[in-house]
């Protein structure tokens, strides 16, 4: 992925990680469309923002991403990259089924089938065009489990595996897949991670993705030197040593 002259569609960048690599991604000279289902978030991030176009849509609803894919085509027909950024992590306690199959479904909708809405939406679209990249968002939890988040962990490891499937398939197109890994980066994904020790700055984190893709144009997986523990701990050997590491820190120790 080029770091710029791409026009640019992040769902779920209203805040956290996703605004953060909107803010920087605009100023590295792409155009830029940030959606969210807060009109009145977006229009603050328009006035914060000169340049940066907003478009509703909420990525729970099947229609709503249908609605939105029209209207950003048809406003920015040079549209190249989908960002697939929206998601949520809620803790669940599996010994007690009424305390977590509602939690479970809505994470699944969200984490998973948001996004293969999403790239159903706009990958006819972006088979057009000459140079065109999707961008998944999966976690260090797709590789090593944090005990209470079970659904998240395993939307996240499907997210992983939907991207080397597609990159597969998309092998001889002009589309190419490129999935985000973050570790734990401070934002308000979970209640007090946004303060919690164990999180990434998030401008650090921010800024790291993007010397990545700028140094690294080819790059398949985008992972911060801090998620590397979590992502190869299978391949080095200490997958047990990991897992234990991880559940007995922060219960909010990675994304």
């Amino acid at each position: 992925m080029r770091i710029n002259g791409n026009t640019i569609f992040i769902p779920g960048a209203t805040s956290g990680i996703g605004l953060a690599l909107a803010e920087r991604l605009h100023d590295a000279g792409n155009t830029v469309i940030v959606g969210g289902r807060r009109r009145e978030l977006l229009a603050e991030i328009a006035a914060r923002h000169p340049g940066i176009d907003t478009v509703v849509i909420d990525t729970t609803d099947a229609a709503s991403i249908a609605s939105a894919a029209s209207e950003v085509i048809e406003r920015h027909p040079d549209l190249n990259v989908l960002v697939a950024m929206a998601g949520i992590m809620r803790i669940e306690d599996w010994t007690r089924p009424s305390g977590f199959v509602s939690t479970a479904e809505e994470t699944v909708t969200t984490n998973l089938l948001g996004p293969i809405r999403l790239i159903g939406a706009f990958i006819e679209h972006l088979q057009t065009r000459e140079d065109a990249t999707i961008m998944t968002v999966s976690s260090g939890l797709a590789f090593a489990p944090l005990r209470v988040t079970p659904t998240y962990n395993a939307t996240k490891a499907a997210i992983h595996m939907l991207s080397e499937s597609l990159r597969l398939q998309l092998a001889h197109t002009s589309v190419r897949i490129v999935e985000l890994e973050p570790p734990s980066v401070a934002t308000d994904l979970m209640p007090g991670q946004s303060e919690s020790s164990f999180a990434m700055p998030l401008d650090a984190f921010a800024d790291e993705v993007i010397s990545i893709l700028r140094d690294e144009p080819d790059v398949t997986e985008v992972q911060v030197e801090r998620v590397k523990f979590l992502r190869y701990g299978e391949a080095r050997g200490d997958y047990a040593e990991v897992v234990k590491t991880l559940n007995a820190s922060d219960p909010h120790a990675a994304e």
